[in-house]
């Protein structure tokens, strides 16, 4: 009696299961509903954004048009300055919208990744993503921190391999999230992705690097300039944490930035202290081009193909890097560096100057403004008093 009673228990709850799958079939087929209905407005949303492009391009060369030809009234000129204005505010309008809609992947992640959507498309992801990224940079500085103090103490093959093999993995992971990051509407600059593939050859190039005492010469420096290198990184890590998360907090940033664009007048007591750090390291990497281009003169330099000592046969990437004049190369990458993070940080500076002195003539503007609104408007009572306002103004005059 009892195993009847059991089944009957198992079969009912097997019904329930069964209804409860029924539940799960319809809500399934509500998502799959609806999510169809998203990708419709998704491919929608695009296509209303490239008419607006397409149209405010129209719009924006008639306009020019119309200025180089006629001769415009004052009532013109406020209403061509009104139109410039609201373009403008459309377009930023556009590119918010458009942190929301699906990317296409740029050509370097369509070569690494295949035809991969890597849109995200909640907020909360990309937050997590960015703060990812962030976290995977200050651990890799770290660890490269360490080993490149170790190589300063031993003078070990396996050791520098290590390091150097580490390096090309993280610039080469760096790319490709940077890549992801631009897709997700980050507004990193382009030297600094550039910085980072330069940086992947330069970090290739070494490893191919044979034994050797050109090698021994320049070993010490590189170690030195990486843990100089490191230390500044971190400092810079946490200059850009700080700010991005105050900015983020004030509700006047892009989740996905990296670089700063805005500028606040508070950030410049981070700026001034990064600065002299920052353009320290740049002559220390024209330092090593110097260094490099006088070794080319070493009688062991490698001008000829040069192949590493592996126990196995080497990949052919390496293979192929081994044939290159490996201290020249590095001298012109090294000087590349300089020259490209020199003037990508001057530019900076002169940007954020321009933003500071227009942002001070704007709040004076504003202030203008609000002066010229507190003024005391003529009331009714003004009128039927005659000159009583002008006689009580002059008084506070």
């Amino acid at each position: 009696m009892s195993q009847s009673v059991d089944v009957d228990e198992l079969e009912k709850d097997w019904s329930e299961l069964s209804d409860e799958f029924r539940s799960l079939e319809a809500a399934n087929q509500s998502y799959q509903e609806l999510h169809e209905r998203l990708e419709e407005m998704q491919e929608k949303c695009t296509k209303q954004i490239q008419h607006q492009r397409y149209r405010m391009r129209q719009i924006s060369k008639n306009l020019k048009t119309f200025m180089t030809k006629q001769r415009l009234t004052h009532t013109n000129k406020e209403k061509m300055t009104q139109l410039e204005k609201s373009i403008m505010k459309r377009k930023a309008q556009i590119h918010e919208i458009e942190q929301g809609l699906p990317q296409q992947n740029s050509r370097y992640l369509k070569i690494i990744l295949g035809d991969v959507n890597v849109s995200i498309l909640n907020r909360n992801d990309k937050i997590r993503y960015k703060d990812e990224y962030e976290k995977f940079k200050l651990i890799l500085n770290v660890i490269g921190l360490l080993l490149s103090f170790l190589n300063i103490v031993y003078n070990y093959r396996a050791l520098e391999l290590v390091f150097l093999f580490l390096l090309v993995w993280y610039y080469c992971t760096l790319t490709i999230r940077e890549s992801i990051l631009k897709v997700n509407g980050s507004r990193i600059k382009g030297w600094w992705r550039l910085h980072h593939f330069i940086s992947t050859v330069c970090a290739g190039v070494l490893l191919v690097w044979p034994q050797g005492e050109p090698w021994q010469l320049f070993r010490t420096q590189f170690m030195y300039f990486n843990v100089y290198i490191s230390m500044v990184q971190y400092m810079q890590f946490r200059y850009q944490k700080g700010v991005l998360y105050r900015l983020k907090a004030l509700g006047e940033r892009h989740n996905m930035d990296i670089t700063i664009e805005g500028f606040h007048s508070w950030m410049w007591r981070g700026l001034k202290f990064l600065f002299p750090f920052l353009f320290v390291g740049y002559l220390f990497q024209f330092y090593n081009a110097f260094t490099l281009y006088h070794l080319t003169n070493h009688p062991d330099a490698t001008w000829q193909v040069c192949t590493p000592h592996y126990t196995l046969h080497p990949p052919p990437f390496l293979t192929d890097l081994s044939r290159l004049p490996q201290i020249p190369v590095l001298s012109i990458l090294f000087l590349i560096l300089f020259v490209g993070n020199s003037l990508t940080t001057l530019m900076v500076i002169l940007q954020k100057q321009t933003e500071r002195t227009e942002n001070r003539y704007r709040l004076m503007s504003l202030i203008a403004s609000k002066r010229q609104k507190n003024v005391r408007q003529p009331t009714n009572d003004d009128e039927v008093d005659g000159g009583k306002g002008d006689a009580d103004s002059a008084k506070s005059k």
